[in-house]
């Protein structure tokens, strides 16, 4: 069984591994400053998670997971969106409560009470971000959806999926009535990088950070061609 620390490395190095280049690793850096850490205590774990045979690690490559190591992380991610998604519809935690509850218990539940906790909920496909939930057997479902800032003006789309924003980014979203599944329109954008001003179900008007924009996973509306 790996450890918990072991555990949250093969999480971060499998999601940064998905948005990686696909003929590239990722790198230990990127590792250390996604975890706020040395680079030489990343080093050592990459050091331990290849002994296990969790990874491969190549100089100037970077690291990769091994298909054992995989398995490992998808489980954490599973067991991390069902809780998430648990916390809200069965204990009304708001959808910026519940990452850092998810990331405790995560490592304390089994795969039994995890299950269970899924058919409770009704089998959901998604934790309350939009985030796919990998199935029993390790597959994840794959979104065709692109970030908001990639849309082009008054054209009307639906957020499906709101990556990896902190509480009070997810405050803000909640504040303003920007969820999941809600219609968006961008009726201006700011040279530079600069904010949105982005229309919410035909009605309100607000402006949205570039780095939160880019957040937010759309797709077109059912209905809309």
């Amino acid at each position: 069984m790996a450890s918990q620390a072991l555990e949250d490395y093969l999480k971060i190095i499998y999601k940064l591994e998905d948005s990686s280049p696909e003929d590239k690793g990722v790198q230990t850096s990127v590792i250390a400053e996604r975890l706020s850490i040395s680079q030489a205590s990343v080093s050592n774990m990459i050091k331990k998670l290849a002994d296990k045979k969790y990874i491969s690690y190549a100089p100037y490559y970077g690291v990769t997971l091994t298909d054992s190591g995989r398995k490992i992380a998808l489980n954490m991610i599973r067991k991390h969106r069902i809780l998430e998604q648990y916390l809200v519809e069965r204990l009304n935690y708001s959808w910026d409560e519940v990452d850092e509850e998810a990331e405790v218990l995560e490592h304390a539940i089994s795969d039994t009470l995890a299950n269970r906790m899924w058919d409770d909920l009704g089998q959901p496909t998604h934790d309350p971000h939009g985030s796919p939930i990998p199935s029993i057997d390790g597959e994840l479902i794959k979104q065709d959806l692109i970030p908001l800032i990639d849309v082009l003006l008054e054209q009307p789309v639906q957020v499906k999926r709101i990556k990896n924003r902190s509480p009070e980014e997810l405050r803000y979203l909640a504040n303003i009535g920007l969820t999941t599944g809600v219609v968006l329109k961008i009726k201006n954008m700011a040279p530079l990088n600069g904010p949105l001003l982005v229309e919410i179900e035909g009605r309100d008007l607000h402006a949205i950070d570039y780095r939160l924009a880019m957040a937010l996973q759309v797709t077109q509306p059912e209905g809309v061609k």
